[in-house]
């Protein structure tokens, strides 16, 4: 997880709540989309609160039965299933918002953020467990199926259509910011007006808590084993970071990211962490990948044209710390 932040430790299961405090703060934690959920929010009372949790769980269940690349009858495997088809396929509405708002983010990105990058993944996961580079054939094949130009949405029809054979599509970008804002439509349309949703460090939150400001989040720094020094305060907005802290591999002596870069189908190399903070997770979680792929001067510029967002990057090419912000980032800093 990127974000460190003062809540009490969770020992509840998603069915059940115990306030902690006076102020009937509640706290939930649950499995979901692969990873741990965290919910906490401020409620009248137990069931209020429980009725609540189990309504935005269910939500985030349900959105990954649509957008799960690991679930085979997924919607979004079934039209993966289509690809070179010739057809244009009817999906939901979460997943035509999805899928166009990251043609969006491609279109704005130049490509550095890329959910057709499907193909590329695939081998990208198995070279992670393997620590061995994709054979360059096979890299070369996968990127032949790359592209968001081969994705084609009809808003009228509410349609998509995958022009390549072999296409695959990867949400995993996306995903888990919407589920965050789509978790907290839900709890708003429970009653409740002060509540964080944790996807696992895609973190998104509505009304300041009782008495507060706004939510405090710290900022972990590039050592994933460092205290943060940073602090976000935070009220009906969303942050998320991503970096290869935790997650990447060493191949030859190399260090890989998890995140890939489209134009070469490898983990990026440049050690980072890129934070944003966002008006919804859908912004913030999708952001973090492009400005990862696009660098410092690129990115910045990239999140300066999205009105109210802000980015942090800390980078360590050679193993030397630096930092870049952007204009606003300092604004929501405690």
């Amino acid at each position: 997880m990127m974000y460190r932040f003062q809540l009490l430790a969770c020992t509840a299961a998603c069915a059940y709540a115990t306030a902690v405090s006076a102020s009937e703060r509640y706290e939930f934690t649950d499995k979901q989309m692969g990873m741990p959920f965290k919910v906490v929010l401020y409620a009248a009372d137990e069931a209020s609160a429980n009725q609540a949790a189990r309504a935005a769980f269910a939500r985030i269940n349900r959105l990954n039965q649509i957008m799960s690349d690991y679930e085979p009858e997924s919607e979004l495997m079934q039209l993966c299933k289509t690809a070179g088809g010739g057809r244009a396929v009817e999906i939901s509405d979460d997943l035509f918002t999805v899928l166009t708002r990251s043609l969006e983010l491609s279109d704005k990105s130049g490509g550095a953020f890329d959910v057709t990058v499907g193909p590329l993944i695939k081998l990208w996961r198995k070279a992670r467990r393997t620590r061995k580079l994709p054979p360059a054939d096979e890299l070369a094949a996968a990127r032949m199926r790359v592209g968001h130009r081969f994705l084609k949405l009809d808003p009228q029809r509410r349609t998509a259509e995958l022009l390549q054979p072999g296409m695959q599509l990867d949400l995993g970008g996306i995903a888990v910011g919407y589920a965050v804002d789509q978790a907290l439509i839900v709890l708003k349309q429970q009653g409740i007006t002060s509540a964080l949703v944790d996807g696992s460090g895609d973190i998104g939150v509505s009304g300041a808590p009782p008495g507060a400001r706004g939510w405090k989040i710290g900022v972990a720094p590039l050592d994933p084993e460092a205290e943060p020094s940073r602090f976000l305060l935070l009220e009906h907005a969303a942050v998320t970071t991503s970096g290869d802290a935790w997650q990447f591999v060493e191949v030859e002596g190399k260090r890989y990211s998890h995140i890939v870069d489209p134009a070469t189908g490898l983990g990026l190399t440049d050690r980072s962490s890129v934070t944003i903070v966002a008006a919804n997770c859908t912004i913030a979680d999708s952001y973090t990948k492009a400005v990862s792929v696009l660098g410092p001067e690129r990115g910045i510029a990239l999140i300066e044209s999205v009105p109210g967002a802000a980015v942090l990057i800390v980078r360590a090419p050679a193993g030397k710390a630096e930092t870049y912000e952007s204009r606003r980032f300092a604004d929501f800093e405690k």
